[in-house]
C-alpha cells in the first residue's frame, strides 16, 4: 500500500469507483424518488440505466483488452481518467438540469443517460488494466492480497459514493463528480510505466470479429474459462439484484432515498468484508476451493431477504416513506441490514479469488484480453439478467417474488465453481 508500484493504481480506482457510483446513485435515486410514481416504471428506468452502462462492456471488451496488451497501460489509464473530466460535466448538466426542473424528461435524464454510456466506454478501458497490470507490478505471491485490496477498496469507494448520493442534494453531487474527475486524473499521473509484455501486434478494429476471437481464445484454457462462466452467472444474478433493489426499498420496505443508500452501503461493506476475508482463508493461494459454498451461502440469504421482506410488509401499517430514524426503530430493521451485509459478505468471498484466475493462469501478455473476454461474457450474462428482470416485472410477478429466482440462481453459480475446483486439483496435487 506504500509503495508506488501499487497506491497510485489503488488511488486511482477507488477515485474512479466513488465518482461512477456518487453519478450513478444520485440519478437513479433522484429519478426513482423525484419523477416517477411507479413501481413498473421505476423499474424500467432502473433496468434502462443499467442497460446503458453495460452496453459498452459488450461491444468494445475486445478493442480494449487488446489495447490494454499491446500498449503501455499507465498511458492507457492517463487517457481515459482525462476523458472522465468532459463525461462528469455532461453528467453534471444533466444532474443540475434535473434539479432545476428544466426539462427533466427532454433534456436532464438524456443528458445523464448518455453521461453513463460514456461511463460505460470509460469502465470497458479502465476494466482490463486494473486487474492485468497487477501481475506486471506485484510479485506473484502478491497478486490474490492486490486483487482483494482493489476489490476491497473499490467497495469502500463504492460505499462512500452511495452514502454522499443518498444524503447531499443532487446540485452538490453534480459538483462532486467533476472534481473527483480531476483529482482521479492527476492520480493516475503518478502510475509507474507499465509497457506491453508479449511481441506487439496489429490491433484488430472490428469489434465482432475480434470479440468471437477473444472468447474462442479463452475456451483453450479450462480453468479460466470455467472461472468467467461462474463469474458471468453470478453477474447475472446481479443485474437482477440490482434491478430489483432501487423499486424494492421504495415500494416494499417503505424506505426514503437516504435508506436506501444505507442498504447499498451494507452491500459495499459486505462485499469488502468478504473480500478481505477469503484472502486470509486462501493465505495467499489462487483457488476456488470455497467459492461453491460461498455462492450456496448467499443464496440461502437472498431466500431469507424475501422472507425478511414478506414479513415486514405484513408488520408495517404505514405506506409513507419511512427516514432513517423511523426505519432503524421497526423491529426488523436490523434483520434487514444483516442479511444485506451476508449476502455481500458470501457474494465477495465467492467472486474474488474466480478474478484472481484470470491474470494468474494465462501468459502476461494475455492478461488483459482474458479480463476483456471475461467483460464480454459478463455484460452479455447481465443483459440477460436486465431483460429477465424487466420481462418479469411486465408480467406482473412482484419484486418481492423474484428475489427467490436470484437464490434460485446461486445454485447453477455453486455447480460451476464446483467444476472448476475439481479442474484445478490436479494442478494443486502436482504442486
Amino acid at each position: 500500500m506504500r509503495q508506488r508500484r501499487f497506491l497510485p493504481l489503488f488511488a486511482t480506482q477507488l477515485l474512479n469507483a466513488f465518482n461512477d457510483n456518487l453519478f450513478k446513485n444520485a440519478m437513479v435515486l433522484f429519478v426513482v424518488y423525484s419523477v416517477y410514481q411507479s413501481e413498473a416504471a421505476e423499474a424500467q428506468f432502473s433496468a434502462i440505466a443499467s442497460g446503458v452502462f453495460i452496453v459498452p462492456f459488450f461491444i468494445l471488451s475486445a478493442l480494449s483488452g487488446q489495447l490494454a496488451d499491446m500498449r503501455d497501460k499507465a498511458a492507457i489509464i492517463r487517457w481515459i481518467k482525462f476523458a472522465e473530466i468532459f463525461i462528469m460535466l455532461c453528467g453534471a448538466a444533466g444532474l443540475v438540469l434535473a434539479w432545476k426542473g428544466i426539462a427533466t424528461h427532454t433534456a436532464a435524464i438524456p443528458l445523464m443517460l448518455l453521461a453513463l454510456f460514456a461511463m460505460g466506454i470509460h469502465s470497458t478501458f479502465f476494466g482490463p488494466i486494473k486487474y492485468a497490470i497487477l501481475p506486471q507490478h506485484l510479485e506473484k505471491q502478491e497478486v490474490l492480497a492486490g486483487t482483494g485490496l482493489v476489490e476491497a477498496g473499490t467497495y469502500v469507494a463504492i460505499l462512500f459514493g452511495t452514502i454522499l448520493a443518498g444524503w447531499i442534494p443532487v446540485e452538490w453531487a453534480a459538483g462532486g463528480v467533476v472534481a473527483t474527475a480531476i483529482v482521479g486524473f492527476f492520480t493516475s499521473k503518478q502510475v509507474p510505466p507499465a509497457p506491453p509484455e508479449g511481441p506487439k501486434q496489429a490491433i484488430d478494429r472490428n469489434v465482432w470479429r475480434s470479440s468471437i476471437e477473444l472468447i474462442r481464445s479463452t475456451t483453450h484454457e479450462r480453468e479460466v474459462f470455467l472461472a468467467i462462466l461462474a463469474i458471468s452467472f453470478f453477474w447475472t444474478i446481479g443485474a437482477v439484484l440490482f434491478i430489483q433493489f432501487p423499486p424494492l426499498a421504495k415500494n416494499v420496505l417503505y424506505a426514503s432515498k437516504e435508506v436506501a443508500s444505507l442498504f447499498l452501503v451494507m452491500f459495499s461493506i459486505g462485499i469488502a468484508i468478504g473480500s478481505v476475508s477469503i484472502n486470509a482463508l486462501l493465505k495467499g493461494r489462487v483457488s476456488a476451493r470455497y467459492a461453491p459454498a460461498s455462492v450456496i451461502v448467499m443464496g440461502l440469504f437472498v431466500a431469507l431477504f424475501w422472507a425478511v421482506c414478506h414479513e415486514w410488509q405484513a408488520t408495517t401499517t404505514s405506506t409513507t416513506l419511512m427516514d432513517v430514524s423511523e426505519f432503524v426503530s421497526h423491529p426488523l430493521a436490523l434483520a434487514v441490514l444483516a442479511v444485506l451485509l451476508l449476502i455481500a459478505i458470501a457474494g465477495g468471498m465467492f467472486v474474488v479469488p474466480l478474478y484472481a484466475f484470470l491474470t494468474t493462469k494465462v501468459d502476461p501478455g494475455q492478461a488483459a484480453r482474458t479480463v476483456a473476454a471475461n467483460n464480454i461474457v459478463n455484460s452479455g450474462a447481465m443483459v440477460v439478467g436486465s431483460l429477465l428482470a424487466v420481462s418479469l416485472s411486465a408480467l406482473g410477478v412482484p419484486i418481492t417474488e423474484q428475489l427467490l429466482l436470484s437464490a434460485a440462481m446461486c445454485i447453477v453459480s455453486a455447480w460451476l465453481a464446483l467444476i472448476l475446483y475439481r479442474a484445478e486439483k490436479p494442478e494443486a496435487a502436482v504442486a
